[in-house]
């Protein structure tokens, strides 16, 4: 592992930066390439590297910076609630005092009669109602929320959330499941897919490549068994060989093809040019030299993820996708998704650029992210919402925590921000509405006609108050949050891959 940051000075090898880069896969760093501190070598080959920065010079001291800048510009809005108590407090004190000089001065009534009213009025206007309007609603969200795979750490977060018209959303780990795995099998005619993926499986059982393990997992997940392999080879940089059924059984990329000098069948052919374009890696299965499966493997597609953005179109919201990934791969889950605008290629300070930029152009935008590379953008962010797999780092810099990491809960959190404002107004304008025909009632405004109103009947309207702003707080739970998923979402994804590259 690098000690800090720094840069490659000899040898070549396959390490994982997933922690920064947000990439699915190992990336392949040669002489003269950069690395970031906290790198592991997963590859077969060694590597010195020189210290280019330490301390605050690092990748990461960076980022921390940006997320403090970030913190800085946000400016914090004061609640509704509490300005309206501060007006309903001065409305009582001056309703009081006019109360006390028509009575006393211009009326010129008895002492213990303009007490009296002066009393009812100080009742009728005690803010206890509208103390508890907001107060018993935000319980209620909370609570809400967290049912539903919601935590909230700033209560301001869900306040706002009805007002974003963008998400922007990470891809690695927020649209994606974050790993490689098998997207697609083709196979020619007469040889099952099942019996093609067991094969693979069992081929691939003793490889510690990254491919390896999808193709295991893909097995693992459809209960396939596999079958016993002898003779299992590594072809260093090619693929694995070895023997099943008395059959020479191989499995790789490309490059396995280009050894064997062996053409592929039109349709697997076609098959491996298509998920090529959609940023697919394809590695090849062969039975006595003969190609008779392809699987392709990507960086899989969340399956809630295509729903998802269904849903917030419906609600009028686009969807910004940010990710370091080559703007082919970018442009592809793009397009699979029906996602609005994407950036490819992005460093942090990108991410972070890229959500001043559409905050200049007037949204309000929500940031969606996992890794520590996403913390500046989800500080920079009217909303930032953490996927509750992703780093502490990330967690930290955002307000709401999805802690199903399910994109699903993005459109819930938007319904209940919603439904949670309006039960916020209502217990608002009841609180300090009510106030605007009960004052001058309190006051004696009718007292000619013979209605005065007593402190007690004050009391008791003021306490009916209060328990209709319960009640209404009370009603929030009522909510519907399912988000339609009758959707086809047959499995699919995308994403790089090196199916040549093979550790020993």
């Amino acid at each position: 592992s690098a000690p800090a940051d720094g840069r490659v000075v000899d040898g070549t090898s396959t390490i994982d930066e997933a922690m920064i880069t947000g990439e699915s896969k190992p990336v392949r760093k040669r002489q003269g390439d950069t690395l970031i501190a906290g790198t592991v070598n997963n590859g077969d080959g060694s590597l010195r590297a020189s210290v280019q920065a330490t301390g605050e010079g690092t990748a990461l001291a960076g980022i921390m910076k940006l997320v403090a800048e970030a913190e800085a510009s946000k400016s914090k809005t004061q609640l509704l609630a509490d300005r309206a108590a501060t007006l309903l407090f001065y409305t009582a004190v001056a309703a009081a005092a006019v109360t006390l000089f028509v009575w006393a001065v211009l009326v010129d009534g008895p002492p213990e009669q303009t007490i009296a009213r002066v009393v009812t009025v100080l009742v009728i206007a005690c803010p206890h109602a509208l103390g508890l309007a907001i107060p018993l609603v935000v319980a209620n969200t909370t609570q809400i929320a967290a049912e539903n795979g919601v935590l909230i750490r700033e209560r301001e977060a869900i306040d706002t959330a009805k007002d974003l018209d963008v998400i922007a959303v990470d891809k690695t780990g927020t649209l994606t499941e974050g790993s490689i795995g098998v997207t697609d099998i083709a196979t020619i005619e007469g040889q099952p897919k099942e019996e093609a993926l067991s094969m693979a499986a069992a081929l691939e059982g003793d490889s510690e490549h990254h491919l390896a393990r999808a193709i295991r997992r893909a097995a693992e997940q459809r209960a396939l068994s596999t079958p016993k392999v002898t003779g299992f080879q590594i072809l260093k940089g090619i693929g694995v060989e070895g023997t099943i059924a008395d059959q020479a059984v191989h499995i790789g990329g490309p490059r396995l093809l280009e050894s064997l000098k062996i053409k592929l069948p039109t349709d697997l052919a076609t098959f491996s040019k298509v998920a090529g374009q959609r940023g697919e890696s394809v590695v090849y299965l062969l039975r006595d030299q003969r190609p008779v499966a392809a699987l392709a493997l990507a960086d899989v597609i969340r399956p809630e993820s295509e729903i998802a953005i269904q849903a917030l179109h419906e609600r009028g919201v686009e969807i910004a996708m940010l990710t370091g990934d080559s703007k082919d791969v970018a442009k592809a889950v793009a397009d699979e998704l029906g996602i609005d605008r994407y950036f490819a290629e992005v460093l942090p300070a990108d991410k972070d650029n890229a959500v001043i930029e559409l905050q200049r152009d007037g949204h309000k935008v929500g940031m969606v992210g996992d890794g520590v590379n996403d913390a500046p953008a989800l500080t920079r962010a009217d909303i930032g919402i953490a996927i509750g797999s992703g780093t502490d780092v990330a967690i930290q810099s955002a307000g709401l925590i999805l802690v199903k990491s399910n994109p699903l809960d993005i459109v819930r959190i938007l319904k209940l921000s919603a439904a949670s404002y309006r039960k916020q107004l209502q217990n608002i304008w009841w609180g300090a509405g009510y106030n605007i025909i009960m004052i001058p009632l309190a006051a004696g405004i009718l007292a000619p006609i013979g209605f005065v109103m007593s402190p007690a009947v004050g009391a008791a309207v003021m306490s009916v108050s209060t328990i209709v702003v319960a009640v209404n707080a009370q009603l929030l739970r009522r909510i519907d949050l399912t988000v339609d998923e009758d959707v086809d979402t047959s499995v699919s994804g995308t994403g790089t891959a090196d199916a040549g590259d093979r550790p020993s």
